[in-house]
Protein backbone atom coordinates (compact mmCIF):
# COMPACT_ATOMS: atom_id res chain seq x y z
CA UNK A 1 0.00 0.00 0.00
CA UNK A 2 1.52 3.19 -0.94
CA UNK A 3 0.87 6.82 -1.98
CA UNK A 4 4.40 7.84 -2.26
CA UNK A 5 4.21 10.43 -5.62
CA UNK A 6 0.67 10.85 -5.57
CA UNK A 7 -0.87 14.38 -5.60
CA UNK A 8 -3.57 14.29 -2.60
CA UNK A 9 -5.59 17.15 -1.78
CA UNK A 10 -7.31 17.74 1.43
CA UNK A 11 -9.76 20.04 2.47
CA UNK A 12 -10.32 20.78 6.19
CA UNK A 13 -6.38 19.72 6.76
CA UNK A 14 -5.38 21.84 9.61
CA UNK A 15 -7.22 20.69 12.38
CA UNK A 16 -8.09 17.07 14.07
CA UNK A 17 -8.81 14.68 11.36
CA UNK A 18 -7.77 16.69 8.71
CA UNK A 19 -4.60 18.45 10.75
CA UNK A 20 -3.89 14.24 11.41
CA UNK A 21 -4.46 13.14 7.41
CA UNK A 22 -2.10 16.01 5.88
CA UNK A 23 0.74 15.09 8.35
CA UNK A 24 0.52 11.23 7.69
CA UNK A 25 -0.18 11.66 3.94
CA UNK A 26 2.95 13.70 3.64
CA UNK A 27 4.89 11.44 6.11
CA UNK A 28 3.60 8.75 3.21
CA UNK A 29 5.95 10.57 0.71
CA UNK A 30 2.97 12.37 -1.07
CA UNK A 31 2.43 15.74 -2.90
CA UNK A 32 0.13 16.97 -0.54
CA UNK A 33 -2.05 20.19 -0.88
CA UNK A 34 -4.34 21.19 2.60
CA UNK A 35 -6.69 23.70 2.28
CA UNK A 36 -8.47 25.44 5.23
CA UNK A 37 -9.97 28.60 6.18
CA UNK A 38 -7.58 28.38 9.06
CA UNK A 39 -5.00 30.32 7.47
CA UNK A 40 -2.63 30.26 10.52
CA UNK A 41 -2.67 27.22 11.27
CA UNK A 42 -2.37 25.92 7.50
CA UNK A 43 1.19 28.31 7.81
CA UNK A 44 2.61 26.24 10.71
CA UNK A 45 2.03 22.84 9.56
CA UNK A 46 3.22 23.95 6.21
CA UNK A 47 6.71 25.09 7.83
CA UNK A 48 6.63 21.79 9.89
CA UNK A 49 6.32 19.57 7.26
CA UNK A 50 9.00 21.30 5.04
CA UNK A 51 11.09 21.42 7.81
CA UNK A 52 10.70 17.64 7.77
CA UNK A 53 11.69 17.50 4.28
CA UNK A 54 8.15 16.81 3.03
CA UNK A 55 6.24 18.14 0.32
CA UNK A 56 3.31 20.11 1.51
CA UNK A 57 1.37 23.40 0.48
CA UNK A 58 -1.58 25.07 2.16
CA UNK A 59 -4.16 26.91 0.34
CA UNK A 60 -6.74 29.30 1.92
CA UNK A 61 -10.69 28.21 1.08
CA UNK A 62 -13.85 29.69 2.02
CA UNK A 63 -15.82 26.91 1.20
CA UNK A 64 -18.79 28.75 1.47
CA UNK A 65 -17.56 30.24 -1.40
CA UNK A 66 -17.45 28.78 -5.22
CA UNK A 67 -15.32 31.26 -6.36
CA UNK A 68 -12.74 30.76 -3.67
CA UNK A 69 -13.11 26.60 -4.26
CA UNK A 70 -12.77 27.49 -7.94
CA UNK A 71 -9.40 29.17 -7.39
CA UNK A 72 -8.45 26.13 -4.65
CA UNK A 73 -8.63 23.84 -7.13
CA UNK A 74 -6.78 25.83 -9.77
CA UNK A 75 -3.73 26.44 -7.63
CA UNK A 76 -3.64 22.93 -6.97
CA UNK A 77 -4.05 21.69 -10.28
CA UNK A 78 -1.52 24.21 -12.24
CA UNK A 79 1.01 23.36 -9.22
CA UNK A 80 0.97 19.57 -10.41
CA UNK A 81 -0.92 19.23 -13.60
CA UNK A 82 -3.01 16.99 -12.41
CA UNK A 83 -4.82 15.79 -9.07
CA UNK A 84 -4.76 11.67 -7.93
CA UNK A 85 -6.90 11.99 -4.79
CA UNK A 86 -8.96 14.24 -2.66
CA UNK A 87 -10.54 14.19 0.55
CA UNK A 88 -13.17 15.94 1.29
CA UNK A 89 -13.12 16.15 4.92
CA UNK A 90 -14.14 19.98 5.94
CA UNK A 91 -17.10 19.81 8.17
CA UNK A 92 -18.77 22.14 10.75
CA UNK A 93 -21.05 21.23 13.59
CA UNK A 94 -23.63 23.19 15.84
CA UNK A 95 -26.17 21.48 18.06
CA UNK A 96 -30.45 21.94 18.52
CA UNK A 97 -33.11 20.45 17.94
CA UNK A 98 -35.35 20.85 14.70
CA UNK A 99 -37.59 23.23 16.34
CA UNK A 100 -34.76 25.72 17.49
CA UNK A 101 -33.07 25.30 13.84
CA UNK A 102 -32.55 28.99 12.29
CA UNK A 103 -31.96 29.37 8.74
CA UNK A 104 -28.52 30.34 9.71
CA UNK A 105 -27.98 26.97 11.09
CA UNK A 106 -29.13 25.22 8.02
CA UNK A 107 -26.70 27.14 5.63
CA UNK A 108 -23.65 26.89 7.91
CA UNK A 109 -23.95 22.79 8.01
CA UNK A 110 -25.54 22.02 5.05
CA UNK A 111 -23.69 24.90 3.36
CA UNK A 112 -20.21 23.99 4.17
CA UNK A 113 -20.93 19.99 5.29
CA UNK A 114 -22.57 19.61 1.70
CA UNK A 115 -22.70 22.28 -0.52
CA UNK A 116 -18.87 22.93 0.04
CA UNK A 117 -18.31 19.11 -0.27
CA UNK A 118 -20.16 18.97 -3.87
CA UNK A 119 -18.68 22.28 -5.03
CA UNK A 120 -15.48 21.34 -4.44
CA UNK A 121 -15.80 18.16 -6.52
CA UNK A 122 -17.62 20.26 -9.15
CA UNK A 123 -14.30 21.51 -9.83
CA UNK A 124 -11.98 18.95 -8.88
CA UNK A 125 -13.71 15.71 -10.73
CA UNK A 126 -13.32 17.40 -14.74
CA UNK A 127 -9.32 17.41 -13.52
CA UNK A 128 -9.29 13.75 -12.92
CA UNK A 129 -11.23 12.55 -15.62
CA UNK A 130 -9.10 14.63 -17.74
CA UNK A 131 -6.08 13.10 -16.17
CA UNK A 132 -7.80 9.70 -16.88
CA UNK A 133 -8.44 8.65 -13.03
CA UNK A 134 -8.94 9.94 -9.82
CA UNK A 135 -10.00 8.52 -6.10
CA UNK A 136 -12.39 10.52 -4.00
CA UNK A 137 -12.23 10.11 -0.37
CA UNK A 138 -15.10 11.88 1.42
CA UNK A 139 -15.32 12.16 5.49
CA UNK A 140 -19.20 11.35 6.93
CA UNK A 141 -19.82 9.85 10.07
CA UNK A 142 -21.37 7.37 12.12
CA UNK A 143 -23.59 10.34 12.59
CA UNK A 144 -25.08 9.22 9.59
CA UNK A 145 -26.77 5.89 10.82
CA UNK A 146 -27.30 7.49 14.36
CA UNK A 147 -29.59 9.59 16.16
CA UNK A 148 -27.58 11.63 17.93
CA UNK A 149 -29.73 14.04 20.55
CA UNK A 150 -29.88 17.70 19.35
CA UNK A 151 -27.78 17.12 16.08
CA UNK A 152 -30.59 16.59 13.52
CA UNK A 153 -28.39 19.04 10.88
CA UNK A 154 -25.84 17.56 11.44
CA UNK A 155 -26.43 14.03 11.06
CA UNK A 156 -28.87 14.83 8.12
CA UNK A 157 -25.66 16.61 6.59
CA UNK A 158 -23.69 13.23 6.92
CA UNK A 159 -26.19 10.77 5.60
CA UNK A 160 -26.52 13.38 2.48
CA UNK A 161 -22.95 12.79 1.87
CA UNK A 162 -23.10 8.89 1.89
CA UNK A 163 -25.47 9.59 -0.63
CA UNK A 164 -23.54 11.71 -2.70
CA UNK A 165 -20.78 8.91 -2.44
CA UNK A 166 -22.94 6.40 -4.32
CA UNK A 167 -23.94 8.70 -6.66
CA UNK A 168 -20.42 9.58 -7.55
CA UNK A 169 -19.62 5.78 -8.17
CA UNK A 170 -22.11 5.61 -10.58
CA UNK A 171 -21.96 8.55 -13.13
CA UNK A 172 -18.10 8.85 -12.97
CA UNK A 173 -17.37 4.59 -13.36
CA UNK A 174 -14.49 3.44 -14.96
CA UNK A 175 -12.29 6.88 -14.38
CA UNK A 176 -12.92 8.22 -10.87
CA UNK A 177 -13.42 6.14 -7.59
CA UNK A 178 -15.36 7.19 -4.91
CA UNK A 179 -16.06 6.40 -1.10
CA UNK A 180 -16.16 7.68 2.17
CA UNK A 181 -14.91 6.99 5.81
CA UNK A 182 -17.39 7.36 8.81
CA UNK A 183 -15.59 8.08 11.72
CA UNK A 184 -16.93 7.35 15.29
CA UNK A 185 -16.06 8.75 18.70
CA UNK A 186 -12.32 10.66 17.83
CA UNK A 187 -10.57 12.66 19.74
CA UNK A 188 -10.26 15.97 18.08
CA UNK A 189 -11.16 19.79 18.72
CA UNK A 190 -15.11 18.96 17.59
CA UNK A 191 -15.54 16.13 19.87
CA UNK A 192 -14.39 18.06 22.91
CA UNK A 193 -16.66 21.05 21.84
CA UNK A 194 -19.10 18.68 22.16
CA UNK A 195 -18.65 18.23 25.99
CA UNK A 196 -18.77 21.68 26.55
CA UNK A 197 -21.94 22.16 29.37
CA UNK A 198 -22.14 19.17 30.45
CA UNK A 199 -21.43 18.56 34.62
CA UNK A 200 -18.40 16.62 34.04
CA UNK A 201 -14.75 17.36 32.94
CA UNK A 202 -13.67 16.48 29.80
CA UNK A 203 -11.03 14.14 30.75
CA UNK A 204 -13.83 12.18 32.42
CA UNK A 205 -16.47 12.00 29.83
CA UNK A 206 -13.70 10.33 27.62
CA UNK A 207 -12.91 7.96 30.31
CA UNK A 208 -16.51 6.83 30.58
CA UNK A 209 -16.68 6.57 27.23
CA UNK A 210 -13.83 4.96 26.28
CA UNK A 211 -15.48 1.67 28.79
CA UNK A 212 -17.92 1.80 26.39
CA UNK A 213 -16.39 1.31 23.16
CA UNK A 214 -15.37 -2.28 22.09
CA UNK A 215 -11.66 -1.65 21.45
CA UNK A 216 -12.08 -0.06 24.75
CA UNK A 217 -10.10 3.49 23.49
CA UNK A 218 -10.97 6.85 21.70
CA UNK A 219 -10.28 7.08 17.79
CA UNK A 220 -7.42 9.20 16.87
CA UNK A 221 -7.06 11.12 13.67
CA UNK A 222 -4.34 8.52 12.69
CA UNK A 223 -6.41 6.10 12.91
CA UNK A 224 -8.49 8.13 10.25
CA UNK A 225 -5.57 8.91 8.15
CA UNK A 226 -4.49 5.39 8.00
CA UNK A 227 -7.64 4.29 6.60
CA UNK A 228 -7.99 7.17 4.20
CA UNK A 229 -4.26 6.68 2.51
CA UNK A 230 -5.36 2.57 1.83
CA UNK A 231 -8.15 3.94 0.36
CA UNK A 232 -6.14 6.18 -1.78
CA UNK A 233 -3.87 3.81 -3.08
CA UNK A 234 -4.02 0.99 -5.70
CA UNK A 235 -4.37 -1.41 -3.56
CA UNK A 236 -7.93 -0.19 -2.87
CA UNK A 237 -8.80 -0.28 -6.40
CA UNK A 238 -11.87 -2.53 -5.86
CA UNK A 239 -13.15 -0.77 -3.82
CA UNK A 240 -15.71 1.87 -4.66
CA UNK A 241 -19.50 3.72 -3.81
CA UNK A 242 -19.46 1.94 -0.43
CA UNK A 243 -18.41 3.62 3.53
CA UNK A 244 -15.72 2.10 5.58
CA UNK A 245 -17.09 2.56 9.26
CA UNK A 246 -14.18 3.31 11.64
CA UNK A 247 -15.85 3.24 14.96
CA UNK A 248 -14.10 0.82 17.40
CA UNK A 249 -17.10 -1.17 17.17
CA UNK A 250 -19.57 1.38 18.37
CA UNK A 251 -22.11 0.74 15.87
CA UNK A 252 -22.55 -3.26 16.87
CA UNK A 253 -23.06 -2.27 20.95
CA UNK A 254 -26.83 -3.27 21.96
CA UNK A 255 -29.20 -0.75 23.28
CA UNK A 256 -28.66 -2.04 27.12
Amino acid sequence: MSIAGKVVFITGGTSGIGAGCTRHFAEMGAKVAFASNQIEQGKTIEAELAAAGQEAVFVPVDLADEASIRQMVSTVADKYGHIDAIHCNAGVWRQGKVPDMTEDDWNFIMGINVKGTLMTLKHVIPVMEAHGKGVVVITTSVAAQIGFPEHALYCASKAALEAVIRCLANDHSGKVRAVGVSPGTIDTPMLAATCQGWDKPVAELYAEVEQKIPVRRLGQPLDIAKAVAFLMSDDASYINGTVLVLDGGTMVLPPW
